[in-house]
């Protein structure tokens, strides 16, 4: 069953307070290398079926109305995984 993918990331004018916690935690324990973390979330929806262009833009409005909160949150990909 193919599956869609929809990741939602804060948007990057907004601070990301669970990013810097893992950030701040990164470099106590001596890992400096990545100058920061941000946080998102990902979905994962399952098809009956093929995914045709009525299906992905069935997911991209549910990512936009339902999975994410568009004040806070971006919207940053709507991929088919097999």
């Amino acid at each position: 069953m193919p599956t869609i993918v929809v990741d939602v990331m804060p948007k990057a004018e907004l601070l990301d307070p669970q990013g810097k916690a893992v950030a701040g935690a990164l470099t106590r324990l001596g890992v400096e290398r990545f100058s920061g973390v941000r946080i998102g979330k990902r979905f994962e929806l399952t098809v009956d079926g093929e995914v045709d262009d009525e299906t992905l833009a069935t997911a991209r409005r549910i990512a936009a109305e339902v999975l994410s909160n568009d004040v806070i949150e971006d919207v940053v990909g709507v991929e088919v995984v097999e």
